[in-house]
């Protein structure tokens, strides 16, 4: 049983570590919608692509080890989660406190992460508001000129700006 907690605890670190690199690539995503620079948007994506293919593959090992100390307890139709594992492992109180501040530390991690999502969907959310009105603008504004061409018919430009169309106070 001790093996599997020190690999449960060795799977549970990883996660947290690459769950705490997330952060600040989160928050430098924010900017990037911000500055609605595409092709940076899609580089820190592509990051963040690759950093929930470690997670996905740490999650299927967690849930292999997790499912190995549901065997050795003998919990077989019960559902086993860290929380009730850190329950039961009250006469091991060093494996104890080390997995609880493991919970703790990646119930945090991932509650910032969830805000800074949040934000980042509604930023988003917002562009497709923004584009979405001014298509619609460009639209009526065509309809309103009519779709007659004569050869004095003038083209009109409309510029729509890129910038500065986000309310970053959420």
């Amino acid at each position: 049983m001790a093996s599997l907690i020190e690999e449960l605890v060795d799977v549970l670190d990883n996660e947290l570590e690459i769950y705490q690199q997330l952060i600040p690539i989160s928050n430098e995503k924010t900017q990037i919608i911000v500055k609605n620079d595409l092709a940076a948007l899609q580089e820190v994506t592509e990051k963040e692509q690759c950093m929930a293919d470690q997670i996905t593959s740490l999650e299927n090992k967690r849930n292999q080890v997790m499912t190995n100390v549901k065997i050795v307890l003998n919990r077989k139709s019960d559902t086993l989660d860290l929380k009730t594992l850190i329950q039961l492992l009250e006469n091991q109180p060093k494996e104890q406190k080390t997995l609880s501040i493991l919970h703790d530390n990646l119930k945090d991690t991932i509650r910032q992460l969830v805000e800074i999502n949040n934000r980042n969907k509604s930023l988003i959310e917002q562009s497709l508001e923004m584009i979405e009105f001014n298509i619609n603008f460009i639209q009526s504004a065509r309809l309103y000129q009519g779709n007659n061409y004569t050869k004095d018919a003038e083209q009109y430009d409309i510029k729509i700006s890129g910038a500065g169309m986000f309310d970053t106070k959420q």
